[in-house]
C-alpha cells in the first residue's frame, strides 16, 4: 500500500512504523495528538477512486495527514460504495488500533455518510455505524466527519 504526506512526500516506512515514528515525535514536542481515519470516493468515468488519510490532529496546534489512494474500474451502488469506504477506514484503523492504545491516542473512524434521510447516502448509514461500533471504534458521520468528507475529498476532486 503506497502512503503520501499531503505535500506528496512518499512514505517509505509501512504505514504502522510510519504512524509509530509520528506519534513518537508529536509526544516528544510535547503534542497531545487525536486521529481521525476516513475514507471518500469519487467516480470518474468508468474509474471510482478512493482516498484514505489517517489525520493527526494535534491539541491546539494544528495537524497533518497520511494519504493513500486506489483506483478501481468496479461499478458499485451509492450504499456499497459506502460501505467499501467504511471498510477501507476500517482497515487502516484495524491495523493501527494497538499503536493508540499503547501510546493513549484517541482514534475515530469518519463515515462519509450524510446523517440526512433525503441524501442517498444514508441508506448505509445503519450498516456504517454498526460495522464501525461493532469493532469498538469511535464513530463519526457527515457533518462531523471531516476526515472524510473533508480531507479525504479534497484528495478525490
Amino acid at each position: 500500500m503506497y502512503w503520501r504526506k499531503f505535500n506528496g512526500e512518499s512514505i517509505h516506512l509501512p504505514i504502522k512504523s510510519a504512524v509509530e515514528e509520528a506519534i513518537k515525535r508529536e509526544s516528544a514536542a510535547g503534542h497531545r495528538l487525536k486521529v481521525c481515519i476516513g475514507t471518500d470516493s469519487q467516480v470518474k468515468g468508468r474509474e471510482t477512486e478512493f482516498a484514505t488519510v489517517i489525520v493527526f490532529l494535534r491539541e491546539r496546534a494544528g495537524g497533518f495527514m497520511f494519504i493513500h489512494n486506489e483506483k478501481t474500474t468496479h461499478r458499485y451502488s451509492i450504499k456499497e460504495r459506502m460501505l467499501v469506504e467504511v471498510a477501507k477506514s476500517i482497515e487502516v484503523a484495524y491495523e493501527l488500533c494497538d499503536l493508540f492504545t499503547l501510546y493513549d491516542v484517541d482514534m475515530e473512524v469518519h463515515a462519509d455518510i450524510n446523517t440526512n434521510p433525503s441524501f442517498k447516502s444514508n441508506e448505509a448509514l445503519r450498516e456504517a455505524m454498526g460495522y464501525i461500533l461493532g469493532m469498538g471504534f469511535a464513530f463519526k458521520a457527515k457533518p462531523e466527519a471531516f476526515a472524510s468528507s473533508s480531507c479525504a475529498n479534497k484528495i478525490v476532486n
